[in-house]
């Protein structure tokens, strides 16, 4: 394998992914405002199990969405705020209606309607209560849950690295939920307890990407300590060294997850899976990207105010010289700002001490005394 594939699959790229940080940390920006604006304005379509209400499920043989509305408004419930949706499965079609909190005799009404314009009995209609505390219930113990794992994943982050480490983990884990939700707020997605479930999914995939760049750049950190070399360019050293493996790890989960959305939700009509596969496909491609242009990016702007990083904090290697420091860890000659933009790069050379010990080969034979 040749190439730039080859290059890649070695991890032997030079991709200035830290001096082109901004780009990154601009478009997340631009994300995340469009996210706070949606929730603000929008807020998060959220499904009956959050809100409570009523859902009725009746064999769709003979029977279609209007004539659903049709029994719905002759009942006094608006059609226009019901959740109508056909599933299909091995037992036959159905439609799920989903409405907000009715009463009692209403709920018996629509039931015995819908089996009568369906041609079934009213047994065969089944009826779905749930209280809105409930929601609430599973929305606290989300929230509890998804605070305790920051907590523990700060902890753990922080012993088996630094703290700088751990504070960028965990902004970009919080980078990955924020979108993944705004997703839903700007499409109008519902949001189900199998969404919530996937959201927390999303941040074991985020952290795992993550600390496989963050072990990466530990290492190489260790392996240019006693040389002087820019945190920036560890970082870019690392990130490329790891590129393939996140690309590898990424397409591997996103394989399954397309499976359960295309084939479980859309062809046999499972609609849990969407709720589920939908949250952790946007999570996922969400993950891979903070790891590379959120998490380890941020973490370089942490450490270059470190004492032993500061005065390189404007020196970044590019091209064949980040070659040079991956393969041989020895600061190359070309240096080229980090700050500067790529058509306006200046450059500085420096040269490196010339080595002036003439190595020999056999030692010395003693010189013999003259006879007078």
């Amino acid at each position: 394998m040749s190439g730039g594939m080859g290059r890649l699959y070695r991890g032997e790229t030079t991709f200035n992914f830290f001096g082109r940080r901004w780009i990154g940390f601009g478009f997340s920006i631009v994300l995340m405002v469009i996210t706070l604006l949606s929730l603000t304005t929008r807020g998060l379509n959220l499904g009956m199990d959050f809100e409570g209400g009523v859902a009725w499920e009746v064999p769709a043989q003979s029977l279609t969405i209007d004539d659903v509305e049709t029994v719905l408004d002759a009942n006094g419930v608006e059609s226009s705020d019901a959740k109508i949706q056909v599933l299909n499965g091995s037992d036959g079609s159905r439609i799920r209606i989903q409405v907000g909190a009715e009463s009692e005799a209403v709920t018996t009404a629509v039931q015995n309607a819908l089996a009568e314009k369906a041609s079934v009995k009213a047994d065969e209609v089944s009826v779905a209560l749930v209280s809105s505390s409930w929601g609430r219930s599973i929305t606290e113990k989300a929230v509890r849950a998804l605070l305790v794992f920051f907590l523990v994943v700060s902890m753990y982050i922080s012993w088996r690295f630094e703290w700088k480490m751990a504070v960028s983990a965990i902004a970009a884990m919080a980078h990955d939920v924020l979108i993944s939700v705004g997703v839903y707020s700007v499409l109008g997605l519902s949001v189900t307890p199998a969404t919530v479930i996937a959201f927390l999914t999303i941040l074991g995939f985020s952290l795992y990407d993550t600390i496989v760049v963050f072990d990466k750049v530990h290492d190489n950190t260790k392996k240019y300590s006693a040389s002087r070399v820019s945190y920036g360019d560890i970082t870019n050293v690392s990130m490329n060294q790891v590129l393939m493996r996140s690309i590898n790890t990424s397409l591997a989960a996103v394989l399954p997850v397309l499976s359960l959305l295309i084939l479980g939700s859309w062809i046999l009509g499972a609609v849990a899976l969407q709720e589920f596969a939908l949250a952790l496909l946007v999570g996922m491609f969400l993950g891979a990207y903070s790891s590379i242009y959120i998490a380890t990016p941020l973490l370089g702007i942490l450490k270059t105010r470190e004492t032993k990083f500061r005065s390189m904090a404007h020196e970044l290697h590019l091209g064949e010289e980040m070659s040079r420091i991956a393969n041989s860890g020895k600061k190359p000659n070309r240096v080229v700002s980090a700050d500067s933009s790529e058509s306006g790069a200046t450059e500085t050379v420096t040269r490196e001490a010339a080595s002036v010990t003439a190595v020999l080969s056999h030692p010395p034979r003693p010189r013999k005394k003259q006879r007078r």
